[in-house]
């Protein structure tokens, strides 16, 4: 069974210059090194599933960027946050997140 998140997180300062491709890459490892229990793809190559629909232009700032993530259990959305946070590079911060991909929030 896996549970799909949507996390809201802002890139600014010097990660504006980190490429799309990159930004997967640290998501994934973040999550991996926050301990969290993540949903891996298929295939020969698995990796952590996460989803970054919208590629931002490089050297551009952002405030409410997109992603979702899979968890083999449910975990509070803050708690989340918190762990993710510490591992991620000053710059690049979640924000909010919520259970549920493309769920709509009111």
């Amino acid at each position: 069974m896996s549970i799909c998140y949507d996390a809201t997180f802002h890139k600014k300062g010097e990660m504006v210059y980190i490429s799309h491709l990159d930004l997967m890459t640290l998501f994934r490892r973040a999550i991996r090194r926050a301990a969290l229990p993540f949903v891996l793809t298929g295939g020969f190559t698995p990796r952590v599933k996460i989803s970054i629909p919208r590629a931002l232009k490089l050297g551009r700032e952002s405030n409410r960027e997109e992603m979702s993530f899979w968890l083999t259990e449910e975990m509070p959305a803050e708690r989340i946050a918190e762990l993710m946070n510490r591992e991620l590079p000053e710059g690049i911060r979640v924000v909010e997140i919520h259970e549920g991909c493309g769920t709509k929030r009111g």
